[in-house]
């Protein structure tokens, strides 16, 4: 994997944290802003391939969710829930800007000082890389971002668009066919993930 998963707050915890900031505690949610704005921004980052709109819209997507807390309900999951937002989010923005082909082209870092930011985009961002990305739709680039770097499980995934598990299984498989024909051979040891089963909490 490119990036490994961060610990995330215990769900029960999550939950009761919610419930506060529903109940008029709203000094609570500057828990929830430290746990998911850094999770929030490498989603939008590389789904919109730009850093200055990637932060402009986590900052939107946390206000937002903030705006609507009071419709979100306990029979959703809160993690499932903010991701559907900043995916919306990220959607219209990439529709209302035409960047469909923009966001097609993955920035490659510039030869400066080897800095944090630097070292992560030149691992995220790589001429075979790019080339992948650009054969997807919008929807599958979205798909392997949840699955291979956001390290979401299927069952999580699902939850998130709204979708059969089984069937975002099957939609993995072929998009994972595709990038393996675009991408070199050296670089094909990114997309490896255990063989696939049908069962979905893998």
């Amino acid at each position: 994997m490119l990036t490994s998963r961060q610990d995330e707050m215990d769900p029960q915890e999550l939950e009761a944290l919610v419930g506060s900031i529903q109940k008029g505690d709203a000094n609570q949610y500057t828990r929830i802003v430290k746990a998911f704005q850094q999770p929030i921004f490498r989603y939008c980052y590389r789904l919109l391939a730009n850093r200055q709109d990637a932060e402009d819209a986590v900052q939107d997507i946390l206000v937002k969710a903030y705006q609507s807390l009071y419709q979100y309900k306990r029979s959703d999951h809160f993690s499932a829930w903010l991701y559907r937002i900043a995916y919306n989010h990220c959607m219209n923005l990439l529709r209302k800007r035409r960047m469909h082909n923009q966001v097609m082209r993955i920035f490659r870092p510039e030869t400066v000082s080897a800095s944090p930011e630097h070292e992560l985009d030149s691992r995220l961002y790589k001429p075979s890389l790019a080339t992948a990305l650009s054969q997807l739709t919008l929807e599958e680039r979205n798909l392997l971002i949840l699955r291979v770097f956001e390290e979401k499980t299927y069952a999580e995934i699902g939850e998130i668009l709204k979708t059969s598990p089984n069937a975002l299984v099957k939609r993995m498989i072929r998009i994972k066919k595709k990038v393996r024909k675009s991408m070199k051979t050296k670089e094909e040891s990114l997309w490896n993930e255990p063989n696939i089963t049908m069962n979905t909490k893998i």
